[in-house]
């Protein structure tokens, strides 16, 4: 009997996606279904950006160099310098999206069996490259009463074990929005230092902190050999679809490493270098104006959540979203509920159940991701329909 691999058994559904089936089955009834449940923004990508590409004189569309275009390189270590990172095109690996950066770090930094660290809730696709990448991820639980705040950094060195390689962070926040501060870092630091791990630091959001700015673990002295910045252009310029993201290290044999497995995919998107060139020479004004919405949007979503009765959140300080607890014993059971049952004035909504942003069997049950990526009339409607569902839900708990 023909079977798939155990790799292919273990690779667990997206988070963010595996209700699709049913929203897809409502949308096919006519049904207006409003998609908190993914990151996708509906702020225009900038139009000068897109012109880049659809402007382009191009005949023959070539590969591009496995590490991406000079002079991509170039303009986004321009990038990384306005932000006060000491980077060179020579530190900056062109990968197709986040994701590949991500995939690549594990590759590089991890042998199979290995352990990295994870601070969790987390970004609801980890499981999957550490499947792929055959490394295991050690969760280390942050709490909605503590706003997910990092964990006590005594409780991520009590389970470093002869298989750690490394420590992963996002920062700002995906799924909880949290933005760690320079004394949260420093103990990240520190630990990285005493055990001789990697620094995997997820910084997709960068742009988006809204108290203060986020520290980025390249402004951490004395890292410089483990730190492994893991990029992306999707969420910062709208453009999720241009699969363009970036690796960055100063460690020369990771970066070495890390070009070998680029090399096994040839090279990035040619096309979505292009948008990103055009994106380095945006003015500075354009974050100005894009953090401001969804800051508006933050602060619409945390009030009408905090307004139904058994919900509770925290104010999130960066990205776009709010981790929420609601009043149903689970609610995956319950976004399902919302697709397949639910319809208030021919609209209802997705989210995204919580349990697949951790690897603690059990925790989560309560929780739900919810993207604030809509405009502001849609985050209202979204809004309505989750307050009557939650009244009518059949498994409501208090």
């Amino acid at each position: 009997m023909l079977e798939v691999s155990q790799r292919g058994q273990a690779m667990p559904w997206s988070p963010f996606r595996k209700l699709t089936p049913y929203a897809d089955a409502a949308k096919r009834q006519g049904v207006v279904v409003h998609h908190l449940n993914i990151g996708q923004p509906d702020i225009e990508t900038p139009p000068a950006v897109l012109a880049a590409v659809q402007q382009a004189d191009i005949r023959v569309l070539e590969y591009s160099p496995s590490g991406g275009h000079d002079s991509y390189r170039r303009k986004l270590a321009g990038y990384y310098q306005g932000v006060g990172l000491d980077v060179t095109a020579d530190d900056i690996l062109i990968t197709a999206g986040g994701s590949e950066a991500i995939l690549f770090a594990f590759l590089a930094c991890l042998n199979p069996g290995d352990e990295v660290i994870i601070p969790e809730p987390f970004y609801g696709a980890y499981p999957s490259f550490a499947v792929a990448a055959g490394v295991r991820i050690v969760p280390v639980p942050a709490y909605l009463e503590q706003d997910y705040a990092l964990p006590p950094i005594a409780e991520m060195e009590r389970v470093i074990t002869p298989r750690t390689r490394a420590v992963l962070i996002c920062n700002p926040n995906n799924p909880t929005g949290y933005v760690y501060s320079r004394a949260e870092l420093e103990q990240v630091r520190e630990l990285c230092l005493r055990h001789h791990l990697f620094l995997l630091s997820d910084e997709a959001y960068r742009e988006f902190s809204y108290d203060a700015p986020a520290l980025s673990a390249l402004h951490l002295p004395g890292l410089d050999q483990h730190v492994v910045l893991l990029d992306t252009i999707s969420k910062r310029y709208s453009a999720c679809g241009a699969r363009l993201g970036a690796l960055v290290t100063k460690n020369k044999a990771l970066a070495e490493a890390a070009l070998k497995f680029a090399q096994m995919r040839v090279s990035p998107p040619a096309l979505a270098q292009l948008l990103g060139e055009a994106a380095t020479e945006l003015p500075a004004t354009y974050f100005d104006t894009t953090k401001a919405e969804y800051q508006r949007r933050r602060d619409l979503l945390v009030a009408r959540l905090r307004a139904m009765q058994g919900v509770r959140c925290p104010v999130p300080s960066g990205a776009f979203y709010v981790m929420a607890e609601l009043p149903v014993e689970d609610t995956a059971a319950f976004a399902q509920w919302l697709l397949e049952e639910f319809r208030h004035e021919g609209q209802t909504l997705m989210i995204s159940p919580a349990t697949g942003f951790y690897a603690t069997p059990g925790r989560g049950r309560r929780e739900a991701r919810l993207a604030y990526v809509r405009h502001a009339d849609v985050l209202h409607r979204a809004m309505d329909c989750l307050a009557l569902a939650l009244e009518q839900y059949p498994g409501r708990r208090e």
